[in-house]
């Protein structure tokens, strides 16, 4: 469902008219905020496997730090590949990347990481360790979080139903009573429909929690 298709079923289980866009009123542009908020709690309760993506970094020879570009500050890390050597990276604490400073290391191949701050677009930052002396192409496996939703077209890739109901609640809460039903029974459904959304789609992948080295 698109951004504004959520926002209208939220209207109608409101008892409130539908809009041709997300901001044609004030209060539909609240709802859009509502569901904004719903759908960023919706993703950070779960890896959802619509989120799942690779990010492609190319290196350059002598620099060692690259950004995640578009993953924002709210990814999940699952794995890291040097596709040019054909072999995994293993990721390491923040404090043995900064004991690595205290040496001068040689250049080579990478193969290991860090992740670490932000860069001034807000996106994840990783070293790679050695530095690369060339061009590698390292491929990192995240679960990539989106930004807020601005445009009515956008298509939510999570489960909506989940978003839906939060969003519904939220705006419940603010209003009152909506066709009998009080907030807080609104929010015991959304609870069970995020729960079973979870449950199906950790279903598709019955070892993702279950942790390998490689």
């Amino acid at each position: 469902m698109t951004y504004l298709e959520v926002v209208n079923n939220v209207l109608r289980r409101l008892r409130e008219d539908e809009v041709s866009t997300v901001s044609d009123t004030t209060y539909s542009a609240m709802i859009g905020d509502l569901v904004n908020d719903a759908k960023r709690q919706v993703e950070d309760t779960w890896n959802w496997s619509a989120l799942l993506a690779d990010v492609a970094v190319a290196t350059v020879d002598g620099t060692a730090t690259y950004p995640l570009t578009g993953t924002g500050n709210r990814a999940t890390m699952v794995d890291a590949r040097n596709l040019t050597s054909g072999w995994w990276l293993k990721q390491q604490t923040p404090m043995w990347g900064r004991a690595q400073g205290l040496t001068t290391l040689p250049e080579g191949s990478p193969t290991y990481y860090v992740t670490g701050g932000v860069d001034s677009s807000g996106d994840t930052e990783v070293t790679l360790y050695p530095t690369p002396d060339g061009v590698y192409s390292v491929s990192f496996n995240v679960f990539q979080r989106t930004a807020d939703l601005t445009n009515g077209a956008t298509e939510i890739t999570i489960p909506t139903q989940p978003v839906i109901h939060l969003a519904w609640a939220m705006a419940a809460r603010e209003k009152g009573e909506v066709g009998g039903q009080t907030a807080a029974e609104i929010f015991g459904v959304a609870s069970r429909v995020l729960s079973d959304a979870v449950a199906y789609d950790s279903a598709k992948n019955s070892t993702a929690a279950i942790f390998y080295e490689v």
